[in-house]
């Protein structure tokens, strides 16, 4: 299972939004620069991320982003969910038509296997991915 790009960046930005904290404000237009990531692509992003109650916009004068929330009250889980909507590992489990399904076996176990993916996100808190590391 792979992040598609529009999360991983998702979470990219996020971070970098995080290393703001306390610093006031920042514009998405900085989060870009900071990241490398295409402006237009920030921007999406940005909508997103407030849209799902993870970012707050303020307008005006020091306007800009921050943080909608503590980032220790921020999950992987969250940032992922903001850009893909549920965690899921098939889609059968979101009620899509499968043309097995009258016979699977598997599709009662899926939802536990989704909460056990879930819960692994979710306990990789937005502190953790704004920790600058050494890149060996």
């Amino acid at each position: 299972m792979r992040l598609s790009n529009l999360a991983d960046y998702a979470v990219v930005t996020m971070s970098q939004a995080a290393r703001h904290c306390g610093g006031g404000r920042v514009s998405a237009s900085e989060l870009a620069a900071e990241t490398g990531l295409p402006a237009p692509t920030v921007q999406k992003l940005v909508s997103k991320l407030v849209g799902a109650g993870l970012l707050r916009s303020v307008r005006g004068a020091g306007g800009g982003l921050q943080l909608a929330r503590p980032a220790a009250a921020i999950s992987l889980a969250d940032i992922v969910e903001a850009v893909e909507g549920p965690i899921a590992l098939t889609a059968c489990v979101e009620g899509t038509d499968c043309s097995v399904d009258h016979e699977c076996r598997v599709r009662p176990h899926w939802p536990l296997v989704n909460e056990a993916l879930r819960g692994a996100l979710a306990n990789i808190s937005l502190v953790q991915l704004a920790q600058e590391k050494e890149i060996a």
